[in-house]
């Protein structure tokens, strides 16, 4: 029973911040069968993003905190996240609107995340704190750093030529950057992180937000709909 509650507090973040994103598409709401899809496969590259980062480190050896968090951690995690996107979703006739990009990288990286998290509940002592600490922090994360490829990402699907590819180098340097100071934070010898990282997620859910609503706006369905209302 207590098995069964900590792992219940390990999936539910990802699993809530992924239902609240899909849930704020207005336009034109994705088949559900293929955003668990992309969960799943989330969850899959868990394993060959450990086995890539610790071959990384048995390499390199000792990593400096700067290398680990820009590199090992953030460099690897986002650019096998990205690799699954461009390959499975950016052809994908599914993918008609800019909002699109958002809830497809969300779903990849929470997936990646539930599992992560659930891996640190079961061999990691954890108590409800802890869980709490990892669900408003790395969880949160990594729907955020999604959001921010999601939303390039998106641009690049209807874009063409020069800013198509612009678009796309922005979709994984920007996540990349920002899951890099997240990490670069959390292991450097700051005292006081918690002062450092709280405006930091803050920045980046205002951040996220807006570009939450700036890709819901630029939805065809959108038009469509308001044409459909002048008709009416």
């Amino acid at each position: 029973m207590l098995l069964f509650s900590v792992l219940a507090a390990a999936v539910a973040p990802g699993v809530s911040l992924l239902t609240y994103l899909y849930l704020k598409d207005r336009y034109d709401t994705e088949p559900i069968h293929m955003v668990i899809r992309m969960f799943l496969l989330g969850v899959l590259i868990v394993l060959p993003i450990m086995v890539i980062q610790r071959g990384l480190e048995l390499w390199w050896g000792s990593s400096h905190p700067f290398v680990f968090s820009f590199a090992l951690s953030a460099g690897v995690e986002e650019l096998v996240k990205w690799f699954l996107l461009y390959h499975i979703i950016f052809n994908h006739t599914e993918f008609d609107e800019p909002y699109d990009g958002i809830v497809y990288a969300a779903s990849v990286s929470l997936g990646f995340a539930t599992l992560e998290n659930v891996l640190y509940a079961v061999f990691s002592p954890s108590t409800f704190g802890t869980l709490l600490v990892r669900a408003l922090l790395p969880v949160t994360g990594h729907a955020l750093f999604a959001i921010s490829m999601g939303y390039y990402f998106g641009k690049a699907k209807f874009a063409l030529g020069t800013r198509r590819k612009v678009f796309l180098a922005v979709s994984i340097a920007l996540p990349i950057l920002w899951h890099g100071i997240y990490d670069w934070i959390m292991v450097s010898e700051i005292k006081e992180w918690v002062w450092v990282l709280i405006p930091f997620m803050a920045f980046l859910w205002a951040w996220g937000l807006s570009k939450i609503r700036r890709a819901n706006a630029r939805s065809p369905f959108r038009i469509v709909g308001r044409e459909e209302e002048v008709k009416l």
